[in-house]
């Protein structure tokens, strides 16, 4: 169940590093809660739509550096490169910790630092 909660993710990630938001949240469950400490927390694919169609205007480039899963959960460490509003790459390092229901994406609790 790991390995498969891992690909789940690994795919999931491929849709949103090629623009195909709607391939994502394929992966995810309907009731998808994506929490970002420190931050917003958003409830329901149509919440992630909305915030994926702000904040990804273009595409954010993916390191995974470590990918872990255990049971239900599948950690991912690494960093992703985003463009701001003025267009300038904006590098974060993050850790998500994704819980999995039923083979899909339902509930993530992110952490995301700025690194410069």
């Amino acid at each position: 169940m790991s390995d498969a909660n891992k690909r789940v993710l690994q795919q999931a990630n491929a849709a949103v590093t090629a623009g195909d938001n709607e391939g994502f949240l394929s992966h995810c469950v309907d009731d998808v809660v994506w929490s970002t400490v420190g931050g917003e927390t958003l409830h329901g694919k149509p919440a992630v739509r909305a915030w994926m169609a702000k904040e990804y205007v273009q595409p954010p480039a993916f390191t995974v550096r470590e990918l872990v899963a255990d049971g239900e959960l599948v950690v991912a460490i690494g960093d992703i490169d985003s463009r701001d509003e003025a267009g300038n790459t904006v590098r974060n390092a993050y850790c998500d910790v994704w819980r999995l229901r039923d083979g899909k994406l339902a509930e993530l609790r992110a952490f995301v630092i700025p690194v410069g």
